[in-house]
């Protein structure tokens, strides 16, 4: 990946900095619940939901087992289609060949479909540095763009923003980008839709270029599919005469067929719709329809040293559908932000560090960024066990394992303070494994328990600024047993 975002600190002081705002917390609370609320209802409606589940995981974990053979199939196809596809090993080539590509029309100027790889690898960044002006089409998008801001949810980047916001950001911006935002502009759903909708209009009529992402690729067919809700990704993928679409070599699925388990499960769990209002679908170019020249950039980006760990590559099944982040109690209070990455809340926790990497003190620090609660797990349409993968890089951070930086493997070093809780947790294992000793302790401390300290001696500031230590019981479990029922055994 491109990198943190510019200037951001790890996780925990981030989110502490999130959850004093109470604004973003407010906002996000709403969104939240209202999101998950709608999801567990769409998802009631399917007896057979839990099969689907298991058939998408299926689908996916047979797909990246076989990845290679599917990507070449999907590139013949492309190819056989009119399609030109392109390898990128990283961010770097994939924002090189988009970037020639584009000045190879003459334009200067592209409208792009909400995706989350151009994100992942800063396009637009790259594109402004060669002097062509990238627009976003999405609603959630436009706003975080206009408002110079950062994406903070995977569905609806703009989940940070309330409706007085987002008219303040309309009035002020608007302007400087095309079409100024009507006067006197109400704050409501209707009206801040219809201002960007006569925004957008002319720049979908004046562009000769669009990017999109897409959420699955056909390899049998070679045919892209992009999900939507708004219609401006209908617009971009069918108006202009070039179209190039970035995307990650893990969204391939291998036939036509499956796309029937995701057309089901992705809009329920993602917008908590039945389906989803616009589903556009293009093999390759055909003459009078559609662009003349369709050109896919495949992504890897780290995605197969993800591949090559047995544990985490289970993070590639994501279908980038936000249900975890809807349930998450970490991500409610500290926003999407705080995780330092487009991939934000509990699949963020676990995809960022694989792609970029845990060289870096955030990236090091997001396989903590949860309670391990489970919810997460319990909501993904694909199975991925959040919690198991969560744990599994917390061992790597501890042990000072193997990451992936920017293509070369380095050693990172184990996390400050985890000697001591090795040491800990070694003197515990002798202590449960002699129960003497474990009975000769626990007097101890219910004799002393007057001198118990309010905090742990010589831990952290990060664990002991938030929990006190129990209260110590007057005798200990054994010997209440033995008090109680130990005449009757």
């Amino acid at each position: 990946m491109t990198g943190t975002y510019l200037g951001m600190p790890a996780f925990p002081d981030a989110a502490r900095e999130a959850v004093h705002d109470t604004t973003l917390r407010a906002n996000l609370r709403h969104a939240t619940h209202t999101i998950r609320d709608k999801r567990a209802r769409a998802v009631g409606e399917l007896e057979d939901w839990d099969r689907l589940r298991a058939a998408g995981k299926a689908v996916k974990d047979h797909t990246l087992r076989h990845l290679d053979r599917y990507l070449v199939q999907l590139e013949e196809a492309v190819t056989a289609r009119g399609g030109t596809v392109h390898w990128a090993a990283d961010a770097e080539e994939a924002n090189r060949i988009v970037t020639e590509l584009v000045l190879a029309t003459g334009e200067r100027q592209v409208v792009k479909v909400k995706s989350m790889a151009t994100q992942e690898i800063g396009l637009n960044e790259a594109l402004e540095a060669a002097g062509i002006a990238a627009y976003e089409t999405d609603l959630a998008e436009l706003i975080v763009q206009l408002g110079h801001d950062r994406p903070s949810h995977i569905l609806v980047p703009a989940i940070h923003r309330n409706r007085g916001e987002i008219r303040d950001i309309f009035q002020a911006e608007m302007g400087r980008w095309g079409r100024p935002a009507p006067d006197g502009l109400a704050d409501t759903p209707a009206a801040l839709a219809e201002a960007a909708r006569l925004h957008l209009r002319e720049k979908f009529l004046r562009a000769k270029v669009a990017v999109s992402g897409a959420n699955f690729m056909v390899a049998e067919t070679g045919t892209m599919v992009v999900f939507e809700s708004e219609g401006n990704g209908r617009m971009c993928l069918t108006l202009p005469e070039t179209l190039i679409s970035v995307v990650g070599i893990e969204k391939v699925v291998p036939t036509f067929r499956d796309l029937e388990i995701f057309l089901q499960t992705l809009p329920r769990s993602s917008t908590a719709e039945r389906m989803n209002p616009y589903t556009t679908m293009w093999t390759g170019t055909t003459d009078g329809d559609g662009p003349s020249a369709f050109h896919l950039v495949l992504l890897d980006n780290g995605r197969t040293d993800t591949l090559a760990d047995e544990v985490g590559r289970q993070a590639l099944r994501c279908i980038r559908c936000s249900a975890c982040l809807n349930v998450c109690p970490v991500y409610e209070r500290a926003g999407g932000h705080a995780y330092g990455s487009v991939y934000p809340g509990p699949i963020g926790a676990i995809l960022s560090p694989q792609l970029r990497g845990t060289g870096s003190e955030i990236d090091a620090s997001l396989p903590y960024a949860s309670t391990l609660c489970g919810a997460c797990y319990e909501v993904c349409p694909v199975a991925i066990d959040i919690p198991e993968v969560l744990v599994h890089l917390r061992e790597r951070v501890v042990q000072g394992g193997q990451a992936t930086r920017e293509g070369i493997r380095v050693r990172i070093r184990p996390a400050r303070g985890h000697a001591a809780e090795r040491a800990a947790m070694r003197a515990a294992r002798w202590t449960l494994d002699h129960p003497c000793a474990l009975r000769a302790g626990e007097r101890l401390l219910s004799r002393a328990r007057r001198f118990r300290p309010r905090r742990l001696p010589g831990a952290g500031r990060a664990w002991t600024d938030s929990r006190e230590l129990p209260e110590l019981p007057a005798e200990s479990f054994r010997d209440w047993w033995a008090r109680e029922r130990g005449e009757r055994r």
